[in-house]
């Protein structure tokens, strides 16, 4: 079984966990500070319209902020319900970015009870699919993602189809290499489907 541990070379373990948490810290700082500048703003206004574009910056903001706290590495390491977690996160993505884009986000999810470090890594690899796939919704109409997650005796298979992918190549480098070693640590498989209809992306983690 593949653990955080794995990301880094022996003895960075704590180093990394150092690093990753104060850098979460500092921009959850940074986002409950530029929060309570727009909130002060609002307070300051006297404009309707200006008040309820700023308000609507304020709504942005916080979204973007519990999209932030639900992709935080576990401090502690237990086990959690991924369905739920995935429910949560899937909610702040589409707060944050989707639902300003007119893109859905529908969900079909089993509960399954898995180690917090691992279902963070899942959640990673769920967020980096989404979010590729929201880049190539279609342009004639409104777009529409949908997840799924089965689980097996021996397997965990997160699925992500999208109704906007044209041709591979308009898939990012970056997008595929940072889902394929998320992947890999978890010592599973991923295999992607693209067409003139859409999209599929299916990864596959031992249970």
């Amino acid at each position: 079984m593949s653990n955080l541990s794995d990301l880094v070379p022996d003895g960075g373990v704590r180093a990394e966990r150092l690093l990753l948490r104060e850098l979460a810290h500092r921009t959850d700082d940074e986002l409950a500070s530029a929060i309570n500048l727009v909130t002060k703003a609002i307070d300051g206004c006297d404009g309707a319209e200006v008040r309820a574009t700023l308000a609507s910056v304020q709504d942005r903001l916080r979204s973007h902020a519990r999209l932030h706290h639900a992709l935080q590495m576990p401090q502690f390491t237990t086990t959690v319900d991924l369905a739920a977690y995935l429910q949560q996160l899937c909610r702040s993505i589409s707060r944050s970015s989707l639902e300003h884009e007119g893109i859905a986000l529908s969900l079909l999810l089993q509960p399954l009870k898995i180690d917090s470090e691992r279902c963070w890594l899942l959640g990673m690899i769920v967020f980096e699919l989404i979010t590729s796939a929201a880049r190539h919704v279609s342009d004639s109409g409104a777009g529409e993602i949908h997840l799924e997650l089965w689980v097996t005796a021996t397997s965990i298979s997160c699925c992500i189809t999208g109704n906007g992918f044209s041709d591979e190549s308009r898939s990012r480098e970056e997008d595929r290499s940072i889902v394929e070693t998320l992947v890999a640590h978890l010592g599973g498989t991923v295999d992607v489907c693209v067409g003139v209809d859409g999209g599929r992306t299916v990864v596959n983690v031992p249970r």
